[in-house]
């Protein structure tokens, strides 16, 4: 097996929701494929260029709309990046739909607009991966002249069809799973925020204080997306009407004494806060999905905030939190689409579980053993957005994994560590397993559960 050679920035990417798989991919996609014309000449293409069209497949298809995956395709035609584009990005194509063009080597240009993205929800079997999407190139006839397909992987990481996978850069510490790490940490002596920071600037080339700036810039937008969340209030786009609740929730905390039960509203704001500025095609941090991105805020927020943790530790708990990222995505799926929502909100939870841990100085066991308590408690959760928007029950679900994650870390904490019965790495090959038996009406279709029996009662 493979080590993990996935950059941090890959894991941590800030972009629109509502779905990184179906918004910050495609929009990478559709850059992607815009650079590619803007290299071509018209006349290479053996027939005279007048539409360029874009069709998804699979997921993308099935929810693409309430998920904003046409918008986010036409934005990156348009030449946006999910990294800088303006944060309300999405909204705006979806009310304006705007016309935009690209432009071929020798100044031969091809508008296109929504009209140009159609959704084949017949193609089924046959596709790479359940998020697919396919950008052509026609002439009058219709007749494609050029075309490239992507597979929108998770997390918004792509993949082109038939385009070889660039080799990673050798990192100097080795590893594919949490025991293989265990071990690595103990023979070199190192702590893991080393490993993990050492790897990424191998991987990238970029140097120690540009990784650790990166870091930062990854918990200033989450922070970002708490307070924008907390600031705004109203219905939500889309045909559920669904109104925030964040402002409302965080209200209430501040007007409740000090208890037991007002962390656990804290909490509850600050993921509702994420979650419904992710839902509202705003900008958020993948961690590891946008559909999960309110869950690890939540309890960074906590974390300094509240606890009064230092910016070092909290940042030395986002590289625990990187780990288990890196590791469910390597070994398993953090794709709602792959595995069901146990990847996204169950992944994000085990995250923000280990960074909580390594934010208060606890030893990798307990790290470990919260990370496992919390992927273990989300096993078989469905992914089953109703009419295709992140919003029910995907909201509520990232208030659920953020008390869920510091739960996880109270138990870890509180028992003999040594006692712990189940492995992270057990809990992710359980997930990975569990992933492939689900039923795929389970997966971010809109076919099954909730997504169902909202519109059949």
């Amino acid at each position: 097996m493979s080590p993990i050679t996935t950059s941090l920035f890959e894991l941590f990417t800030i972009g629109p929701g509502p779905s990184s798989s179906h918004t910050i991919g495609p929009m990478r996609a559709g850059n992607d494929f815009r650079r590619e014309i803007e290299s071509l000449r018209a006349e290479d293409l053996g027939g005279t260029p007048v539409r360029i069209q874009v069709v998804l497949y699979g997921s993308l298809a099935a929810t693409g709309e309430g998920h904003g995956t046409p918008w986010a395709a036409l934005a990156g035609l348009a030449g946006m990046r999910p990294e800088d584009c303006p944060p309300d990005i999405l909204e705006t194509c979806a009310r304006d739909d705007p016309e935009n063009s690209v432009t071929f080597a020798d100044g031969t240009s091809i508008a296109f607009a929504h009209r140009d993205v159609t959704a084949d929800m017949l193609r089924v079997k046959g596709l790479g991966h359940p998020n697919t999407l396919l950008f052509r190139v026609l002439d009058s006839d219709g007749t494609a002249l050029r075309e490239a397909e992507y597979h929108s992987v998770g997390g918004g990481s792509i993949r082109r069809s038939g385009r070889p996978v660039d080799k990673a850069p050798p990192v100097p510490h080795v590893y594919y799973t949490m025991r293989q790490l265990r071990r690595l940490l103990v023979d070199a002596g190192l702590p893991l925020d080393r490993v993990i920071v050492e790897n990424e600037c191998a991987l990238t080339g970029a140097s120690e204080a540009e990784v650790l700036a990166g870091l930062d810039a990854v918990l200033a937008a989450m922070e970002d997306a708490v307070r924008r969340g907390l600031a705004a209030e109203g219905e939500l786009p889309g045909p559920l009407g669904l109104h925030r609740k964040a402002r409302a929730m965080h209200k209430r905390f501040r007007k409740t004494p000090v208890s037991a039960g007002r962390l656990m509203l804290a909490l509850d704001a600050y993921a509702l806060a994420a979650a419904e500025e992710n839902a509202a095609g705003h900008t958020v941090v993948t961690a590891p999905t946008c559909g999960s991105a309110g869950v690890l805020p939540s309890v960074a927020h906590v974390m300094k905030h509240h606890l009064k943790l230092a910016h070092d530790d909290i940042r030395r708990g986002l590289c625990a939190a990187a780990l288990v990222g890196l590791l469910a995505r390597h070994n398993a799926s953090v794709a709602g689409a792959e595995v069901g929502c146990q990847g996204e909100i169950g992944v994000a939870a085990s995250m923000a579980a280990a960074m909580l841990a390594m934010g208060r100085g606890l030893g990798m066991h307990v790290v470990e053993n919260a990370a496992e308590t919390a992927l273990e408690h989300h096993l078989g959760m469905t992914c089953d957005p109703v009419a295709g928007y992140v919003q029910i029950p995907c909201i509520e679900r990232n208030a659920m994994g953020a008390v869920k994650a510091f739960n996880a870390y109270v138990i870890a904490s509180s028992e003999v560590e040594m006692h712990h019965m189940v492995g992270l790495d057990q809990a992710i090959i359980a997930m990975a397993e569990t992933g492939r038996d689900m039923h795929r009406k389970y997966k971010e279709t809109s076919l099954g559960g909730l997504a169902a029996s909202m519109v059949n009662c």
